[in-house]
């Protein structure tokens, strides 16, 4: 849910939504998208202003599994479920107006019969 709301938008913009989200899990993203900032800093060099969230993916990770002891000597397996989440970052371009070549209005002609009534 937290991923649907920064998905396409401006990084600045992004930021501010997960600073004030509620849910649990927009600490962790905006942790990550702080680390994306740092590391197109130091690498491209590219300005933050231009720079938008391509795509932010969460799949499932790994399942830690516990024992948690019950009753008559049994243990019940609780599973502690991980994500992986991926997140890429684009600079935005405005994108050039492409005018797209018209379809060829062919015009059927059609024979007309002409019949005279006697």
């Amino acid at each position: 849910m937290v991923a649907d709301l920064v998905r396409g938008k401006k990084v600045e913009e992004a930021q501010t939504i997960l600073n004030f989200a509620i849910k649990r899990a927009s600490d962790p993203i905006l942790k990550l998208l702080n680390s994306a900032l740092a590391n197109v800093k130091n690498i491209k060099n590219a300005p933050v202003a231009d720079l938008f969230i391509y795509k932010i993916t969460v799949d499932e990770g790994p399942a830690g599994k516990r024992v948690l002891p019950k009753s008559r000597g049994r243990g019940e397996i609780i599973k502690k479920k991980t994500s992986h989440v991926t997140l890429v970052l684009d600079v935005f371009r405005e994108e050039e107006k492409k005018v797209k070549k018209g379809k060829k209005v062919v015009e059927k002609k059609e024979d007309k019969k002409i019949t005279k009534k006697k």
